[in-house]
């Protein structure tokens, strides 16, 4: 059966059009300073991500990183990849504002450029693996279509922690 068919009308506008960064944070409990993706441009339920991060001077890790060359820290870059994953996977959990995505593994990250301030990322993440408790997914990240970051990140669904 195709994937397509077992989209909902949601989900199929949501492949059209993508996601804004409230739906975005309607599935990930990431928020600033550590919600690292700004917009969902393309979805292949179960099987494709595309997303964008504006990174701006006003990123809270560039004063210390470095000063007076400031650099995104490669592991935020590989960061953007799983939350890009997580949005692309939580979906199909019906209870998704109940569970979370953590890493339980990076393989083969490669930084091939920087990443500075008025960078926008692309940030395209493939499901090589889905089960429904844990998932591995193949990241490549792009600035003006130059590949800045590829790696393999593993991660594993577990119960959120409720609010006292």
């Amino acid at each position: 059966m195709d994937n397509q068919q077992l989209v909902s009308p949601r989900e199929t506008e949501h492949s059209a059009r993508g996601l804004d960064i409230t739906e975005i944070m309607a599935v990930l409990p990431h928020r600033y300073p550590f919600l690292l993706i700004d917009r969902v441009t393309e979805m292949a339920r179960r099987q494709r991500i595309v997303a964008i991060k504006n990174v701006t001077v006003n990123e809270p890790f560039f004063p210390g990183h470095f000063p007076g060359l400031p650099v995104m820290p490669g592991v935020l870059i590989v960061e953007a990849v799983a939350q890009a994953g997580a949005v692309l996977l939580l979906q199909e959990i019906e209870e998704h504002r109940s569970k979370l995505l953590l890493f339980t593994g990076i393989e083969r990250a490669k930084f091939r450029r920087q990443v500075t301030p008025g960078d926008q990322m692309r940030i395209e993440v493939e499901v090589l693996a889905f089960r429904s408790t844990a998932a591995r997914l193949d990241g490549k990240v792009y600035v003006a279509d130059k590949l800045v970051c590829e790696a393999t990140v593993s991660c594993h669904m577990v119960d959120r922690p409720q609010p006292r």
